[in-house]
């Protein structure tokens, strides 16, 4: 639930999903979800999420995005974004998927030079995109399942196959090396605050059980990003999916 399920995804995204989980419904649980056996536990942590969010993150992402002058709040989510890059092409290649590894390194090093520090996306103007991996989308094509569903204390929604590929996000994400603690976890505070000021707005499409609409479009986003955007074969767009016009007489004479 990023900006149109937007460029930045890492440990810092999925917490910006995480805090959406607001005001976790009180009313009866509705029938158990098969990809979310662990429902009860996970909407306990998405209740604690809940709290830190609306007495601390949000707050601060709304005072974020009213003192940022857009075109800045533009260039700090380009530069995190860039960061990001280093662990598409890592991941890419792990994938055996060397034409994506290349536009990765090559959107890397446009931003990073042309761009000043991947604070202008000069590459996507250059129309030299690719798609975002990480090391739970490698899991996916090596064939490890995804598992249940999972909330995360802080880290928000996952997989238990995500979660076990986390460690190996860290440890290929630029900031982690930086060895200036306060460097590090200031601008860690600021990734996750833009990201988080960019979910304002998308955070009134929620409608009905607030746990039960982010669970769905988390999985159904994760799956569309595992999957390389293929939604699957849809049967009414199949030729072979053919009405008679006896279908639709006996349907009027019901």
């Amino acid at each position: 639930m990023t900006p149109s399920f937007s460029n930045r995804k890492a440990g810092a995204a999925l917490l910006a999903v995480a805090v959406l989980s607001g005001c976790a419904s009180t009313a009866n649980h509705r029938q158990a979800h098969p990809e979310d056996p662990w429902e009860g536990f996970n909407r306990q942590v998405f209740a604690f999420n809940d709290t830190l969010d609306r007495y601390a993150l949000k707050p601060a992402a709304q005072g974020y995005r009213f003192v940022t002058p857009d075109p800045v709040e533009t260039g700090v989510g380009n530069f995190f974004a860039n960061l990001g890059e280093l662990r598409t092409t890592l991941n890419s290649l792990l994938q055996g998927k060397p034409g994506n590894a290349g536009v990765a390194t090559g959107r890397f090093l446009i931003n990073s030079t042309v761009g000043v520090l991947g604070l202008f996306d000069v590459a996507s103007h250059m129309e030299l995109v690719g798609r975002e991996e990480d090391f739970g989308q490698t899991l996916a094509v090596w064939g490890v399942g995804e598992g249940p569903y999972v909330v995360l204390p802080l880290l928000g929604p996952s997989t238990v196959r995500d979660t076990a590929g986390l460690p190996v996000d860290s440890y290929t994400y630029p900031l982690t090396y930086v060895e200036e603690d306060k460097v590090r976890l200031s601008l860690r505070a600021l990734d996750v605050i833009d990201t988080r000021a960019g979910l304002l707005d998308q955070e009134r499409l929620i409608r009905g059980d607030r746990y039960s609409f982010i669970r769905d479009s988390w999985l159904q986003r994760r799956r569309f990003e595992v999957n390389d955007g293929e939604l699957g074969e849809d049967p009414f767009a199949s030729d072979e999916f053919d009405f008679d016009d006896a279908d639709f007489d006996d349907a009027d004479a019901e």
